[in-house]
């Protein structure tokens, strides 16, 4: 793993760390009509959790032989 990586990485995880704080802060009375948590803590924990799958490299592209195959009879 790059350093760039592992820096995004780590910026993943903060970004859910403070999704959680965000999420579980005792809030005010006028705020407790619903009893769930921040809709802005929502939005961070699927912000972490794309920046993780791209540092993690989890949709990247990988040929497999067939494909590798197709691709050496397509470009003869």
């Amino acid at each position: 793993m790059t350093l760039g990586r592992a820096i995004e990485l780590a910026v993943a995880v903060g970004l859910l760390a403070v999704g959680v704080f965000i999420y579980r802060r005792p809030r005010s009375d006028a705020d407790r009509t619903d009893g769930y948590g921040s809709q802005g803590a929502v939005i961070l924990f699927i912000v972490g959790a794309i920046v993780a799958i791209h540092a993690l490299r989890l949709m990247e592209y990988r040929p497999g032989s067939a494909d590798a195959d197709m691709l050496r009879s397509q470009s003869q």
